[in-house]
C-alpha cells in the first residue's frame, strides 16, 4: 500500500488531520470521481493513480486510470517579460475556466517569488520544472547553463520542495543511450523540450551522464521528504509531426518505464510525460505503448498536436489529438494556447487553452465511459429540445462565453436562436 502511506504522511505531517482525515479526503475524491473509495485506493495502490498532493489553500486532485481526465495549464513569466500580477491574472484566468493544475514555467525575473505568489494563491495543485531554476541560476553566476553542476540541479528540486510544490518535471530519460538514437536519426527539428534540450547541452559540452539519471535514487529522496508527486519529463518528445515515433523518443521512454518502477519500489508516486507533435494515426499506438512500457502509470502529454502549419490555431490542433490520446489512455492533458509556437500567453489565451483541453478530456471521459460525463450531454441536449436557454447556458463548458455570444442577437426570453427564427426544427417538431 506504497500509495497510502505517501498520502499518510503527507496528510499527517503538512495538515495532522490524521488517518480519519485521510479517509475523509479519499472519499471527497472518490465521490467527485463517481467511483467508490475502495475502486480509488485500488487504483493508487497499484500506480495507475495519483493524488497531487493540495496547494495550501486548495485542494487534492486524483489523475489516472478510470478517473475524469483532468487538464494542466501552464503559466509563467520568460526573460521578455516578468510581470508577478500577470501571472496571477493568469492563474485565477486558468482556475476559471476549470483547469485542474497549473505549471509554474517562470524562467525571468525573481523565480522563487513568481513561484511562492502562485503556489500560495492557487487553490488547485501547482507542478513546476526545477532544471528551469538550475539554468538560470548558472547563467547568472556564471554565465553559461553547461557550467551548472549536478548538485545545483539536485538543490533546484529541493527548492521547490520546500516552496510547496505539488509535482515536479524532472527530465531524467535523457541519457547518453537516448542521445545516441537521436545521432542515428537526425531529427527535423531536434529537440524542443527546453528543459531536455539544455541537460542534452551539459551532456555533450561536460562529456558525461545526464546528473538526473545518474543520481535518481536522490532525485526520489527529495520528493518523498517533500511530498512531490514526479512527472516524469518527455525531453526527447518529438517537436515535428515529422520526428514522431523515432528511436530517440522511444528509447527514452523505455528508460521512463524503468524509472517509474524505481520511483513505485520508493513510495513516490509518479506520472509520465508524453509527446508532442503526433500525426493522427500514430496516437492510439503511442498511448498503448506508454502503457504498456510504463506499467499503466497515468499519462501526460502535451497536445498531442496533429498537424504542424497552424500557429494561432494550435489549441484546436491540440483538442483533436487530445480528445483522441484521452479516448486511448491519456489521463492528464497539458493545455496548448493560440501563442503556442509565436509567444507568451496572454490571460485570454490562457482561457481559450484550458477550455480547448477541457473539451477533449470531457469527449475522452465520454469516450472511456467515465461516469456524469455522457449524462451532462443528455442533459444539454434535453434543453436545447425544450429550447431552454437559461439551462443551456448553465449546462456550458463555458457559461460566461455561451452567454455572451446568446445576447448579441438574441433577448433573454427570446424563444428561438436567430439561425432559424421561426424556422426551427426543433419548434416544428414539438
Amino acid at each position: 500500500m506504497w500509495t497510502i502511506i505517501c498520502l499518510t504522511h503527507i496528510l499527517l505531517q503538512t495538515y495532522k488531520i490524521g488517518e480519519a482525515g485521510l479517509n475523509n479526503l479519499l472519499e471527497q475524491i472518490a465521490y467527485s470521481e463517481g467511483i467508490p473509495p475502495e475502486r480509488l485506493k485500488e487504483k493508487l495502490d497499484s500506480g495507475r493513480a495519483i493524488i497531487f498532493k493540495p496547494s495550501p489553500s486548495g485542494k487534492g486532485v486524483a489523475i489516472g486510470e478510470g478517473l475524469k481526465i483532468k487538464v494542466n495549464a501552464n503559466i509563467g513569466t520568460s526573460p521578455d517579460l516578468v510581470d508577478e500580477t500577470l501571472e496571477i491574472q493568469k492563474l485565477e484566468a486558468a482556475v476559471e475556466a476549470g483547469a485542474d493544475a497549473v505549471m509554474d514555467l517562470s524562467t525571468g525575473g525573481n523565480l522563487r517569488s513568481v513561484r511562492k505568489k502562485i503556489v500560495n494563491e492557487s487553490p488547485i495543485p501547482v507542478g513546476s520544472v526545477p532544471i528551469y531554476e538550475a539554468i538560470v541560476t548558472s547563467v547568472r553566476e556564471f554565465g553559461a547553463s553547461e557550467k551548472m553542476t549536478g548538485e545545483q540541479m539536485l538543490d533546484a528540486i529541493r527548492l521547490h520542495g520546500e516552496d510547496g510544490i505539488s509535482f515536479v518535471t524532472v527530465h531524467c530519460g535523457v541519457n547518453w543511450k537516448a542521445l545516441e538514437n537521436l545521432e542515428k536519426r537526425p531529427r527535423v527539428c531536434g529537440i524542443v523540450s527546453r528543459g531536455g534540450s539544455f541537460i542534452a547541452r551539459w551532456m555533450r559540452v561536460n562529456k558525461k551522464e545526464n546528473p538526473l539519471y545518474e543520481r535518481y535514487e536522490e532525485v526520489l529522496e527529495i520528493c518523498k521528504k517533500y511530498d512531490m508527486a514526479l512527472s516524469l519529463g518527455d525531453g526527447l518528445r518529438p517537436g515535428a509531426i515529422a520526428d514522431s515515433m523515432d528511436g530517440a523518443q522511444i528509447e527514452e521512454l523505455i528508460t521512463l518505464g524503468h524509472l517509474n518502477r524505481l520511483a513505485k519500489e520508493r513510495g513516490v508516486q509518479a506520472i509520465i510525460e508524453g509527446p508532442g507533435h503526433v500525426p493522427l494515426d500514430q496516437i492510439p499506438a503511442q498511448m498503448m505503448l506508454q502503457k504498456r512500457l510504463c506499467d499503466n502509470a497515468p499519462f501526460y502529454v502535451l497536445g498531442p498536436l496533429v498537424t504542424d502549419i497552424a500557429p494561432g490555431m494550435d489549441h484546436i490542433t491540440s483538442a483533436i489529438g487530445g480528445a483522441i490520446a484521452a479516448t486511448h489512455g491519456a489521463d492528464f492533458l497539458c493545455y496548448v494556447t493560440p501563442s503556442e509556437h509565436l509567444g507568451l500567453p496572454n490571460v485570454e489565451d490562457v482561457k481559450t487553452g484550458v477550455l480547448a483541453a477541457r473539451i477533449a478530456g470531457h469527449a475522452g471521459d465520454i469516450a472511456r465511459g467515465i461516469k456524469g460525463a455522457w449524462e451532462w450531454d443528455r442533459d444539454m441536449s434535453l434543453a436545447r429540445k425544450n429550447r431552454n436557454w437559461p439551462e443551456q447556458i448553465r449546462l456550458a463548458l463555458s457559461p460566461e462565453l455561451a452567454r455572451r455570444i446568446r445576447s448579441q442577437t438574441c433577448s433573454e426570453d427570446h424563444e428561438t436562436c436567430t439561425m432559424c427564427g421561426d424556422l426551427c426544427a426543433y419548434k416544428a417538431d414539438s
